[in-house]
């Protein structure tokens, strides 16, 4: 497919220069582009024909006879997940990564005057990849693509969570330049183009939820939930005062179904529509429209929002989405509350699946849902998935989902959503590869750092991901005392052992307006930009957004640069060197450090997580090692160069400034 689109491009060029692309996407790779720049303001402007055309060719010119199209593990006749450990990923909400203003004046357009397509498309994330590889990122993580709903968006667009048809792509992400291809050829091409560059894809899956207008409710409307649509004003997570903040137990069910506001919550729920009127279901599928529309004007009902699982959570109910019903019965542990009569209904419970299973899966559904992620490995080749919410799924589903998808490629990654770093061993049993943990947490505070660095990370059963920040938190360099934090957290966490080093997008280029306000945030966590900014107050999960391209922080793009360099280097020391805590002359909580050991030669990681004050001391390398050691040579890494060090009978002083570090080598 990429092939097509090359052809397709050259037959276009016009040689017109009227895209604006920044200048940064294309840096240190202008030689292979040639003479096709006019800069304006800082800007680069293109012929988008010429330009698309010219990075696909340099793309196909590293291509063999090989079917790009398969996962990179068929292509490198890989029989385990085992690539995981080695992965760099970069974090991508397309329709936000390569999104800008390509008029080049006035603001942002989701197709401009020109026809030109603002928001992100897989054509220009295909563009991106040489951006990528000068981090040495090899794996490309997307949040969801597929088809989304517009019905109750939280912003002006709908989320990427609230997923209106999984088995499509979302047709926001074709790009009106390739006006003969659709949005599947171009995904296609996009994947081809990152196995060719050794870059494998991931993709996020959404099993338990779908939005509230799913397509599949044509269908199957008894795979959802259903209450009348006059009770959807009131309709909340009833609170439980007699509880506290968490997830039920069984021995908190009693307490729970006795609840007054639980009882008057039950009542809310009523069949599903082809049960209250068949003859009436079968006149309303087959109309035009909006099917959830159709069915509230026929039949006064509604699919009731989501909600948490725990019970007296502060958030509100997740309005785009609702629960896939999963047990045609209710929770076994719950039977002895519920009336035989009751409807089919959502609640704490019921959202805890794993936790609170029925007798009667609905089977047909579980078949379908286990059978997406396959679908994507033959169509497209991906090379790995993570499960959203796959802790609340039942384990024999989540079981079906990972063993198809392992069938198909036995080198398929699957991630975790665990936030919980010990429930990595239990993620193991279960079947992932990965979990995705909580060391953007953990670098906000320092005591909870210096134990991850310490003590959790050497001890993890999983990789996890090893970020500063995600798509639900805040970016780092929002963060109090993000000036040093962006620096070091980055880069005593790459290091890490049993780390798999994450760049969520924008990261590298200082963003600090958060995509979401999920994780340890606030509503004002969306107000950081300055109130002039095109887009203050705007979350890219729910808005159009641009990130900040044309006023890059380049002292962390270039750092990241450096540092990935050098962390390249070393990772035979990460991956096979002997695990050693450094030894200083005292130790008082701040100086955080571990050391990799291949024979006699060393790599030693130290930061002072003291944000205010410095810290001088020595390391002493004989104890470090674990006996005698003949230094030949030291030299110290640090974000500004290296240069070599002496040290005095394998003594090495040291001083580091508030939130300073060091890469130390030993004999290399």
């Amino acid at each position: 497919m990429l092939k097509e689109l090359e052809s397709y491009l050259k037959s276009k060029i016009t040689n017109k220069r009227n895209y604006a692309i920044p200048k940064i996407w294309v840096k240190g790779y202008e030689k292979i582009y040639g003479d096709i720049f006019d800069e304006k303001n800082g800007i680069y402007y293109v012929d988008p024909y010429l330009f698309f055309s010219k990075v696909i060719s340099y793309i196909l010119e590293k291509s063999g006879n090989i079917d790009y199209s398969k996962p990179l593990s068929h292509i490198k006749r890989e029989t385990n997940s085992n690539w995981i450990k080695q992965a760099v990923i970069y974090g991508s909400l397309p329709r936000m990564t390569s999104a800008f203003n390509h008029k080049g004046f006035g603001t942002f357009e989701e197709i401009d005057i020109l026809g030109y397509k603002e928001s992100g498309t897989f054509l220009k994330m295909i563009a991106l990849l040489l951006y990528l590889k000068s981090f040495n990122i090899n794996t490309l993580y997307l949040l969801p693509i597929s088809k989304t709903s517009n019905l109750f968006k939280k912003g002006s667009i709908g989320s990427p969570y609230a997923v209106k048809n999984p088995l499509e792509i979302d047709e926001c992400y074709h790009d009106p330049l390739l006006e003969s291809f659709n949005v599947e050829d171009e995904f296609k091409a996009l994947v081809e183009a990152a196995h060719i560059l050794d870059i494998r894809v991931i993709l996020d899956f959404i099993p338990r939820t779908a939005s509230r207008d799913s397509d599949i409710i044509r269908e199957h409307p008894d795979w959802f939930y259903w209450i009348k649509i006059e009770d959807l004003a009131t309709y909340n997570p009833p609170k439980i005062k007699e509880l506290p903040f968490k997830i039920p137990d069984e021995k908190d069910l009693e307490i729970i179904y006795r609840n007054l506001e639980v009882r008057k919550h039950l009542k809310k729920f009523v069949d599903s529509p082809n049960k209250l009127n068949p003859q009436k279901w079968e006149k309303v599928k087959s109309m035009d429209g909006n099917i959830l529309v159709n069915i509230i004007k026929e039949f006064g009902i509604v699919t009731p929002p989501g909600f948490s699982d725990w019970v007296n959570d502060t958030q509100p109910t997740w309005d785009d989405i609702t629960f896939l019903r999963l047990y045609l019965d209710n929770p076994i542990a719950s039977k002895n509350y519920v009336s035989e009569t009751q409807k089919p209904y959502i609640l704490f419970d019921v959202i805890k699946a794993s936790k609170f299973p029925g007798e009667k899966p609905n089977t047909e559904l579980w078949e379908y849902l286990s059978n997406i992620i396959p679908s994507y490995q033959k169509r497209f080749g991906i090379d790995g998935a993570r499960i959203d919410m796959g802790h609340a799924l039942p384990s024999k589903l989540q079981e079906m989902i990972i063993s198809k998808a392992k069938d198909y490629d036995p080198s398929f990654v699957f991630i975790a959503e665990e936030l919980e770093m010990k429930n990595d061993e239990k993620a193991k049993n279960d079947g992932y590869h990965m979990i995705l943990g909580n060391t953007w947490y953990s670098v906000a505070r320092r005591e909870k750092f210096y134990k991850l660095v310490e003590e959790t990370s050497v001890n993890m059963k999983l990789p996890f991901l090893s970020c500063v920040e995600t798509p639900d938190t805040p970016r780092i360099s929002a963060r109090e005392f993000g000036d040093k934090l962006k620096f070091l957290a980055t880069f005593l966490l790459y290091f890490l052992p049993n780390g798999v080093p994450y760049i969520n997008s924008g990261q590298e280029i200082g963003e600090i307006q958060p995509m979401n306000l999920g994780l340890d945030n606030t509503i004002w966590g969306k107000t950081v930009l300055s109130p002039d900014d095109e887009f203050y107050g705007k979350l890219a999960f729910f808005d159009h957004y641009v990130l900040h391209w044309n006023s890059p922080d380049n002292s962390i793009s270039d750092f990241l640069k450096s540092l990935m360099k050098e962390r390249e280097k070393y990772k035979k020391f990460i991956n096979e060197g002997y695990f050693k805590y450094v030894y200083f002359n005292y130790q008082d909580g701040f100086l955080a450090n571990y050391s990799y050991w291949i024979d006699d030669k060393g790599i030693i990681i130290v930061g002072n997580l003291d944000l205010s004050w410095e810290r001088e001391f020595e390391i002493y390398l004989n104890e470090t090692y674990g006996k005698q050691i003949n230094v030949s040579t030291i030299k110290l890494w640090k974000k500004d160069g290296e240069f070599p060090i002496f040290s005095h009978n394998n003594v090495i002083k040291m001083k580091l400034a508030p939130g300073d570090f060091a890469l130390i080598k030993i004999n290399i």
